[in-house]
């Protein structure tokens, strides 16, 4: 150790981190790390395998820290990390948003922070509070509850009180708004070019309604907005993080990094000074994920810190401040903790999903529901960094489950050449198309118009957010790609009992 770290910064730095790491168990250096003051930790789908298992994960963390903060991103819809294998077992944020009662969204979030409490996870990364304002937005999409500021601003109000009611703290993200991009911060640094006065009406409005209804954390965008701060992404901005974010909007809890290991912040800068600079900009915990996963990682980011300290370049009374608000969140978490109590079985969640379908029909479109079993074509196309890939989705499964002899194809772009012969299976029989984001994905769309010029009759379902058209003689809106959302849909179109 180098003697310029003492004990206490060293301390410091390691509780404003937030690493993730690999296993279902905690490995030995994160339960060492722990017992030396590391602040918390992130699980994702590789740390989880059932409820039970994460049940004994954290207690074994809790056994090192009695007062860890154990994070996820759980947004429940298309983004889980209990449910990765299965599917989400409740509708995500823009199915919600069409259904428009901030009660159900309420009870939503509340059934979701019981599973969450139960597994013994104390601060999710949601809700995504941010307004799809562009349509063509590859990251936010139907995880915004939609694109009108006020409809956004009333569930993200209401999912904030549901989760919170359980003792789980809940993060609204991505500040200062990542719905009018073009780009995925995953992998570029997005630029919003709106001028200020539109971002104070339409993509601050959610986050104001968050802080009301006490959200206990505010999670950074990795995105340039001129607006704010011409030079630095939100994440490594004093105006935007201290300036707008603490003495604008009042907000007095934690602000959380997005993963610090992003593209968006780390292709000129490297990890550690990204973290550096977030820190020194007015973020209290830097979240760490992806591939990043490793003690290495951990150690570089925490003597990075207490260097940084040193040399002057982040103010210790700053890192002070980010470490005494991670620890009194840390303390809520703890007072807060509620007995465990069962979440909803299915029925919440596809009952919830049933009221987002939306159909639309033409003059002489096939009857529902259907009476014979149909072949499926499902066009999937490669989803954001943010949902899992290991995460099924679409209607074959649902279907074939009601309607026996069902049978189905699969095709992504890099089968395409696969579609001549994709309806072969649906002669003489009802034809379902299934999307995702077609309207946005030029290859989707496309083959989509391919299919339907031979099967006009087919029924198209989109599970990604829908485009101007309804294509299909009868289209069906899902609004959303969990598995709650499967089932209402093969339920409206088989006839069979949802969940």
């Amino acid at each position: 150790m180098d003697a310029r770290r003492s004990p206490e910064l060293l301390r410091l730095a390691d509780a404003v981190l937030a690493p993730g790491f690999v296993g279902t168990t905690p490995p030995d250096w994160v339960r060492r790390r722990l017992a030396g003051g590391l602040g918390g930790v992130v699980l994702y789908g590789r740390n989880i395998e059932n409820a039970a298992q994460v049940a004994a994960l954290t207690a074994a963390l809790r056994a090192e820290r009695p007062d860890v903060i154990v994070a996820t991103d759980e947004e429940a819809g298309d983004v889980t990390r209990l449910e990765t294998a299965v599917g989400s077992s409740r509708p995500g944020n823009l199915a919600l948003g069409v259904v428009d009662d901030p009660d159900v969204t309420e009870e939503v979030a509340r059934d979701l922070g019981r599973e969450l409490a139960a597994a013994g996870i104390t601060l999710n990364y949601a809700p995504t509070v941010d307004v799809n304002s562009n349509p063509e937005n590859p990251v936010v999409g139907a995880r915004s509850f939609g694109a009108d500021p006020s409809l956004v601003s009333r569930h993200s109000a209401a999912w904030v009180r549901g989760l919170q009611a359980t003792g789980v703290a809940a993060c609204a993200k991505h500040f200062p708004g990542h719905g009018a991009t073009e780009a995925d911060s995953h992998e570029s640094l997005p630029v919003v070019l709106a001028p200020a006065e539109e971002l104070e009406k339409i993509s601050l409005p959610p986050f104001r309604a968050a802080i009301e209804a006490g959200v206990r954390a505010v999670m950074t965008g990795h995105l340039l907005v001129p607006a704010y701060d011409p030079a630095r992404p939100a994440t490594l901005s004093t105006r935007i993080l201290t300036d707008l974010l603490r003495t604008g909007l009042g907000f007095t809890g934690v602000v959380v990094t997005d993963g610090i290991e992003m593209a968006s912040v780390t292709k000129h800068l490297g990890i550690a000074a990204a973290a550096v600079r977030a820190l020194a900009a007015g973020a209290d915990t830097i979240c760490v994920g992806g591939e990043f996963a490793g003690e290495g990682v951990a150690v570089l980011l925490r003597d990075s810190i207490a260097d940084a300290v040193e040399a002057g370049l982040l103010a210790e009374e700053r890192l002070a401040e980010a470490a005494g608000r991670v620890g009194a969140l840390a303390a809520w978490t703890a007072a807060h903790r509620a007995a465990p109590e069962p979440a909803a079985s299915n029925g919440l969640g596809v009952a919830v999903a049933r009221r987002a379908l939306r159909l639309t029909a033409t003059v002489g479109a096939p009857a529902l529901p259907l009476t014979v079993p149909p072949h499926v074509v499902e066009l999937a196309a490669h989803t954001n960094m943010a949902v899992d890939p290991r995460t099924p989705w679409g209607l074959a499964a649902p279907l074939a489950a009601l309607l026996p002899g069902t049978t189905s194809v699969r095709i992504g772009a890099d089968s395409a050449d696969g579609l001549p012969g994709a309806l072969e299976g649906g002669r003489g029989r009802p034809v379902v198309l299934v999307v995702r984001d077609a309207h946005r994905l030029p290859w989707v769309s496309a083959a989509l118009g391919r299919l339907l010029d031979t099967r006009p009759d087919a029924i198209v379902v989109e599970m990604g957010v829908p485009g101007p058209e309804r294509p299909g003689a009868v289209h069906l809106a899902t609004h959303g790609a969990s598995r709650a959302c499967a089932l209402a849909a093969a339920d409206l179109l088989a006839g069979g009992p949802a969940g």
